[in-house]
This record gives structure tokens, C-alpha cells and sequence, in this order.
């Protein structure tokens, strides 16, 4: 044999033994059994569908700690807040068929829960034996899941379900979960596509998926308790933060340059390497606009991933939150703030005409029929107001700004340099971030990094 067909033929070997290894074990098990939901799973995970229960992919919510006006007692999230991405909830807008459109005569399932893993039989924050059953391990975890079974129905009983695949076909595709896995919810949240977050991530779009990584390559679970950053909006999670100066990531001081690893003690890696953001910018619950499947959607605003510039503004993990309000907490000054990029997206809907209250709204009928006060009237029953038609009737339109974290769409080769900053017509506001007229003189001046660019420049040419 040839050294060259030799040397193909042992990379070929190591190539199989290596896929072998990769494979997740108990494939002929499954094969031979068929798959039966959880309790197959548990034959080699026993009691992982229990821990699942206290996480906030099924809880949707958790005890916060670090906004305003909370009460550190009670659990917040998807299930129970009020904002104006989505101006409803778990809650009042639960997974329902809506009223018939006067139009068509047709109806449809919708509800803020419909990414919830389970079967909405046993919902958000459900426990006992049935929900451990009712939980959809392979929505996660196979990469051959059959999408088009992820949808709602009614039962025999007239109660609303949610369809799952549990075919054994799905079942020996098990694995690490891809970043389909996540993104056919996470990318949809919201609304839409690219409505919520703004972001898609491809190898196009963010150096770490150009890199071959998938979310959970970052966001990496344990016991399903998925870690997470610290957006001032996204409030529920599992106590597991992540950062990109964790040592496991790039570390305290990531690069080579000491002035650029000192400008990384008070300005987040975000700042510099997400320079474009994306997604809604404005919505309006107030007036929903007929869609060409005569139903109906809020009117929103939107941008493409990578259109939208973002604001920045210092930020040391604290949330401000009023009813016209969320975004972050943060000086200069504090010894803990760094300055932060942030998308402002900025929401209108209906606020409580006696307390000032941010209200929340049912989506079935204004989806239905555009009536957007049968809406909050419906959502005000449901959370058992006091004179909910008096409530709906009176309710006034009102804005709520929001500030969402950048935090992917992560770019290498179109990070902000030195005079993208440092400049008068720079992309740092140095005066909001509380600088003095004296101080941003010298910060927008070429002086600071003339030689260092020079050099640089000389080095390109």
C-alpha cells in the first residue's frame, strides 16, 4: 500500500472511532424498544425529568434579585411579567384557539407558552409524575426532530394539546443539541423571526458559529440549569451566569495588546466586537394590523441582524424598572459598571388610568378581530382586577422604553478600533456617559493613538 493511501486509511479508522465514541450510547435499546418519552431517557438519566422541573425553561420564571421594585420572595419571568416586547404572558395569554376571524371563518392556536417543552396538558411550572412525563427531551435534544409535530390541537376532551415527536426515528438521532435545537424558539421570540433578539447566528453573522460552536458551547448546562448573561431584560434564570471573562472563556485580559486589556476593566467586550445589532425597535399594541391571512399582528418596526446601532451606556448588572421603563443601572463611578452596548426598543400599549400600571393583554381577540381593548378587558379577568370592563374602557395608550443587551452577533475582524471611539464623531456619547468637557478634549483626540495606528497602517500597507 501506498504511504498516502496508508496514512487515509488510518485517519479513516481514527475518524470512525472517534464518530463511534461521539455516539450517544443506548442507541440499540431504543432501536429495539421504541422510544417512550422520558422514562426511556431516565433508564440511563434517572430522575432528570424531576430537576427539570426547577428549571426556567419549564418554570419560565424565578426568584430576581437585581431590579427594581420586585419582591425578592416570588419567582418573575415569561409566566407572569408585563412588558411591552410582549405585553402579555403565560398567564393571561395561555395557548388557546382564538375566536374565528370575521373574514375567513378560520381560527388558530396561539399563546405565549407555545415554546414551553411540555405538552401544555402539564404546563409552565407543573410538577408530579404526569408533567415529568409530559416533558419533551427530544425538542432539545435530537437533531433529527420532526418540527411540523410541534403544534397544537384539541384533544377528545376539548382540552388543548401540544403535539411532540417521540418517534423512534427522533430518538436515535439523540445528542449534543444544535443551535436549531435552540433557535427555532429563541430566534421566534417574540413575535417573529428576528423580532425579539435580533440576531441569527450563523457563520456569517457571529466569529463563534464561524468557528464550528453551537450556543451550548457557551451556555453550557448542568443538571438543565442553563447559564446565562446578564440582559437587563432577560430577568427569570438558574442562578448560573456566564461571561466572557470567565477563564474557561477568553479570560480576564484576552488580548495580546496591554491597552486594549486595560480598556477591558471598564468597557465590556460587547462594546467593541457587537457594533451592529438588530431586530424590533418599535411596536404598538394599541393598533394591530391585519396580516394577508386576515388575521391580526401588532404593528412593528423591525431591522435586519446587523442594521441597527446600538447605544451604549454604563451598566453594573442592576435593572431599573418602571412601568416606562427597563434598562440598565450604572456610573462611571461605581467601581463595578462598564460601559455596555444596548438595543432601545420602545413598545406602546395600554396603562391603567388610576394607578399608572402597564397592563397586560390577552392576544386571542385582537388577533381574531383587531380589537385590541377586548384584549386587555380579557387579561384583566383573568388576573381577577377590580371592575376589569371599567379598567379596559378607561385604559390609556402609553410608551415603555427598553434597553436589551448585545450580546450576540459577535464580530473579530469588524471590531471597533481605537478611532471608531476616540474621535468627535465617535460612537461613544462621552458627555451621557459623564465625562467632562475637559475629559472628552482629551479622549477625542488623535493623540491617543496616533503612533499605534500609524504603525498599524504601515504594517496593512
Amino acid at each position: 500500500m501506498k504511504k498516502t493511501g496508508m496514512i487515509a486509511a488510518v485517519f479513516g479508522l481514527a475518524l470512525a472511532a472517534t464518530t463511534a465514541m461521539a455516539e450517544h450510547p443506548g442507541k440499540e435499546s431504543i432501536a429495539k424498544s421504541g422510544y417512550k418519552g422520558p422514562e426511556t431517557c431516565e433508564e440511563c438519566h434517572p430522575g432528570s425529568a424531576k430537576g427539570f422541573m426547577d428549571t426556567v425553561h419549564w418554570k419560565h420564571a424565578s426568584k430576581v434579585t437585581n431590579v427594581d421594585g420586585l419582591d425578592p420572595k416570588k419567582e418573575y419571568g415569561m409566566k407572569n411579567r408585563i412588558y411591552v416586547m410582549c405585553n402579555g404572558n403565560d398567564i393571561v395569554n395561555n395557548l388557546k384557539e382564538i375566536p374565528k376571524s370575521p373574514v375567513t371563518g378560520k381560527s388558530k392556536f396561539t399563546g405565549c407558552n407555545t415554546c414551553h417543552p411540555g405538552n401544555h396538558l402539564s404546563d409552565v411550572g407543573s410538577t408530579g409524575p404526569e408533567a415529568e412525563a409530559a416533558v419533551d427531551c427530544l425538542v432539545c435534544h435530537s437533531t433529527d426532530y420532526d418540527f411540523r409535530q410541534r403544534k397544537a390541537s384539541k384533544n377528545e376532551k376539548g382540552q388543548v394539546v401540544m403535539g411532540q415527536d417521540r418517534s423512534t426515528k427522533a430518538a436515535l438521532a439523540i445528542g449534543k443539541p444544535t443551535v436549531k435545537n435552540c433557535m427555532v424558539c429563541h430566534e421566534a421570540a417574540g413575535g417573529g423571526v428576528i423580532v425579539k433578539r435580533g440576531f441569527t447566528f450563523n457563520k456569517e453573522t457571529d466569529a463563534h458559529a464561524a468557528k464550528g460552536m453551537v450556543c451550548v458551547d457557551c451556555h453550557k448546562a448542568k443538571n438543565h440549569k442553563m447559564p446565562t448573561g446578564h440582559d437587563p431584560n432577560n430577568w427569570a434564570n438558574d442562578n448560573v451566569f456566564i461571561s466572557c471573562s470567565d477563564t474557561s472563556c477568553h479570560g480576564a485580559k484576552p488580548h495580546k495588546d496591554a491597552d486594549l486589556n486595560r480598556h477591558s476593566a471598564k468597557i465590556a467586550c460587547q462594546t467593541c466586537h457587537i457594533p451592529r445589532t438588530g431586530g424590533a425597535f418599535a411596536k404598538d399594541f394599541t393598533v394591530w394590523e391585519q396580516t394577508p391571512d386576515k388575521f391580526y399582528e401588532p404593528t412593528t418596526l423591525k431591522k435586519e441582524a446587523n442594521e441597527t446601532t446600538p447605544v451604549y451606556a454604563w451598566y453594573n448588572g442592576t435593572v431599573k424598572n418602571t412601568p416606562h421603563f427597563i434598562g440598565p443601572k450604572g456610573s462611571r463611578k461605581d467601581g463595578k459598571s462598564k460601559i455596555s452596548p444596548f438595543k432601545i426598543f420602545q413598545g406602546k400599549a395600554f396603562y391603567n388610568k388610576q394607578t399608572g400600571e402597564l397592563l397586560s393583554m390577552d392576544f386571542a381577540q385582537p388577533m381574531s378581530n383587531g380589537d385590541t381593548r377586548a384584549g386587555v378587558l380579557s387579561a384583566a379577568k383573568t388576573l381577577g382586577m377590580k371592575n376589569p370592563e371599567k379598567v379596559a374602557k378607561e385604559a390609556v395608550a402609553g410608551w415603555q422604553t427598553i434597553y436589551f443587551g448585545s450580546n450576540h452577533l459577535v464580530t473579530k475582524s469588524k471590531a471597533l478600533f481605537c478611532a471608531n471611539c476616540h474621535a468627535p464623531n465617535g460612537v461613544l456619547n462621552f458627555k451621557d456617559l459623564g465625562y467632562s468637557d475637559k475629559e472628552i478634549v482629551r479622549l477625542t483626540s488623535p493623540e491617543l493613538f496616533m503612533k499605534k495606528l500609524a504603525e498599524k497602517q504601515k504594517e496593512e500597507w
